[in-house]
């Protein structure tokens, strides 16, 4: 059943039929079934789907809101990062890779690097520099990056078409740039 809980690689919470690969969270955004606001802290987070046995409840009220990524390129795209409890060797390969002091550090850039105000925010980078894995946007539409080539993708239908990734110029960038430094240092990023 689709639920008001997928997220875009532009960040924004959608209903959305497709699974999740991953969980996260950005605080209490929910009452009852629907999401009254699109975050509520520095600390948005890429969640295993289990941890030792435990699985979060959903919509549970005065509790966290339980969000899903179809996989963790598109999370790192909408600004999340790995959870330091359940994800502790993907949290550290995440926070060495930017050489950052702790989680908090790390949220407070990422809360700087993904937002212009209450709007995702994106940064334009030479195409030949991003890392595959990265997510740009053309033509409004998010596309997953790629070594030769670039694949849409929308809550829809999750990948779809590909095109050919240019080479010069410079490209709208949607994946936040800590978490290019980060896929850039070596972070295999799950994907699909």
């Amino acid at each position: 059943m689709a639920s008001w809980n997928r997220v875009t690689p532009y960040g924004e919470i959608v209903v959305s039929g497709l699974r999740g690969s991953w969980m996260g969270n950005r605080g209490c955004l929910h009452v009852g079934r629907e999401i009254v606001r699109p975050w509520n802290g520095k600390r948005w987070i890429i969640c295993a789907l289990e941890f030792k046995g435990w699985v979060a409840p959903k919509w549970a009220p005065g509790r966290w809101t339980a969000l899903f990524f179809g996989d963790e390129a598109v999370a790192f795209a909408a600004g999340h990062r790995p959870c330091a409890l359940c994800r502790r060797p993907a949290y550290q390969r995440y926070r060495d890779a930017l050489g950052a002091g702790g989680a908090d550090a790390i949220d407070a850039r990422l809360h700087r690097e993904r937002l212009d105000g209450r709007h995702k925010l994106l940064h334009t980078a030479a195409w030949r520099t991003l890392p595959p894995g990265a997510f740009v946007a053309v033509d409004g539409v998010s596309h997953l990056v790629l070594a030769d080539r670039l694949r849409a993708w929308s809550a829809q239908t999750g990948y779809g078409e590909q095109r050919a990734r240019p080479e010069h110029g410079a490209a709208r960038v949607l994946t936040p740039p800590a978490s290019l430094e980060v896929i850039r240092a070596g972070y295999e990023l799950q994907i699909g």
